[in-house]
């Protein structure tokens, strides 16, 4: 930057007044500065800008899975809206393990952002290193919440569970519950929510028994569980809710494999459905049944949240507060599988 300045002729607060801001400077001082950047080809270095900086204008992401459909929508809904609010999104992937997830952590620590959206792995987060980062910025957490006290945007799955399970009663045999690992919270909160749904309608809720090891290979598992199952003799119902899409996905593959139709017309014999409105989910064979939840309100109300509380931190006003917790509700998606 000194040499930058000394090439241009301008002091160095103002080419810094210019990079935070070029509006901040006169227009002929403005045209002075890009003149020079097109004939020097200079250019900052965002992230030694930041750390001068009281406040840096990085917002950072963290997902556990960057290879995941929902994960990406929710992570570019997030980014356009932190681009438009004049940050930069700094995304990062904790790839489903707990000590990769605090190594994120550590790095946007490092990289003194402004402040934080994390899907965390939730019970495999290590807690307390997400609360030590809670006193340093602010956060929000979304898709699977943290505990119950920290701010969060998410699906309300005892709505969207009890939502597809009427459909699913009405329009059939009742479900049976193919869960998920326990990767998150969602996992265990999704099968309270089928059983729920179930015992509010009268009926006995079957949750299948399957191998809870740890693991993001969703379709994996629901196609191993399903296999095993028709192997042994079938479903103890013709009608199977999954915890999520891609657990349908496996689902819907095994059956095929072993010449069971799924389906909702009379020549098919299963019936799958699942939850998420995974961006894929339209496009399986047949197309999944499922509750949506959406990906781009999630990431617009999370970030609306972070930019408050960002605002709050400006002005120390706490004066017009949004909900730390926002749960919202799901509507059915009808398709051929179920």
């Amino acid at each position: 930057m000194e040499d930058f300045s000394e090439f241009v002729g301008l002091s160095r607060p103002t080419v810094s007044k210019y990079f935070n801001d070029p509006n901040s400077v006169r227009r002929k001082t403005r045209d002075i500065i890009e003149a020079a950047l097109k004939q020097s080809g200079f250019r900052p270095n965002l992230f030694a800008v930041n750390l001068n900086r009281r406040r840096s204008n990085i917002i950072g992401i963290i997902i556990p899975n960057s290879t995941d459909p929902f994960y990406m929508a929710l992570t570019r809904r997030v980014e356009l809206i932190a681009n438009s609010a004049g940050f930069l999104a700094f995304v990062l992937s904790s790839h489903g393990n707990a000590e990769m997830e605090a190594r994120a952590i550590e790095t946007l620590k490092s990289m003194n952002v402004a402040g934080a959206i994390i899907a965390p792995l939730g019970v495999q987060s290590q807690h307390e290193t997400l609360r030590l980062l809670s006193t340093s910025m602010p956060l929000v957490f979304v898709d699977s919440p943290l505990d119950e006290i920290s701010p969060f945007v998410g699906t309300n799955n005892r709505q969207s569970f009890k939502l597809i399970v009427d459909y699913l009663c009405r329009s059939g045999t009742p479900p049976c519950y193919l869960g998920m690992p326990p990767v998150n919270t969602n996992a265990a909160t999704r099968e309270t929510a089928y059983v729920e749904a179930m015992s509010l309608l009268g009926m006995d809720p079957i949750v299948l028994p399957f191998n809870k090891a740890a693991s993001w290979d969703f379709e994996k598992i629901g196609y191993d569980e399903t296999a095993r199952i028709i192997q042994n003799g079938g479903f103890p119902t013709t009608t199977v809710l999954c915890a999520n899409d891609r657990v349908a996905f496996g689902a819907i593959s095994a059956a095929y494999s072993l010449g069971v139709k799924v389906g909702r017309t009379a020549d098919c014999s299963l019936r799958i459905a699942g939850h998420d409105d995974h961006p894929l989910s339209r496009y399986a064979c047949p197309p999944i049944t499922t509750v949506a939840q959406s990906y781009n309100e999630i990431g617009r109300i999370a970030m609306q949240l972070l930019l408050h509380k960002l605002d709050e931190g400006v002005t120390d006003k706490a004066s017009h507060s949004l909900p730390e917790r926002v749960l919202l509700n799901a509507e059915i998606i009808l398709r051929h599988s179920a």
